[in-house]
């Protein structure tokens, strides 16, 4: 199956958290609340600066899955990282390379424009389908491990 990619828009933001949803069903047991959800999901679209969403679809416009890019400033290379947060594949679309499209389009991205210095993003430590992926298109978990703090939901 052919997939296109395409920065998503406004009307894809009910998509978007259904996807979310499941995402973090999936990967980490964990029931999101849909109400905060939908609300950051549209902060996105309302200030670009916080991120850009991007899906993968069908040649029929079917969303076949979807990310976050975030992008984060880096002193040290005078360019921006973009991370790449909230990818979700579709049950039906699984192991058809929708993320290996999604990820070539982001790589092409930052390949072509010097104010990008690359791609990064993290994965659950359970998550070993996901790590076998990002390796695969050659992402390296070798250079950092993250720590974080978060506030009580």
């Amino acid at each position: 199956m052919n997939f296109t990619v395409r920065e998503a828009q406004p009307p894809d933001q009910h998509s978007i958290v259904k996807a979310q949803l499941a995402m973090a069903m999936e990967s980490e047991e964990l029931k999101l609340n849909e109400s905060t959800l939908a609300k950051g999901v549209e902060a996105v679209f309302s200030d670009p600066t916080k991120g850009e969403y991007w899906i993968a679809e069908t040649d029929s416009n079917e969303i076949a899955g979807c990310l976050l890019c975030v992008p984060e400033w880096s002193d040290w290379r005078n360019a921006t990282v973009l991370w790449i947060h909230s990818v979700y594949t579709w049950p039906t679309f699984r192991k058809q390379g929708v993320y290996k499209k999604l990820y070539s389009h982001l790589k092409a991205k930052v390949e072509g424009d010097s104010k990008y210095a690359g791609l990064r993003l993290y994965v659950e430590k359970q998550n070993l389908s996901a790590e076998t992926v990002y390796q695969k298109l050659g992402m390296s978990s070798e250079h950092y491990n993250l720590y974080e703090w978060l506030k009580p939901s």
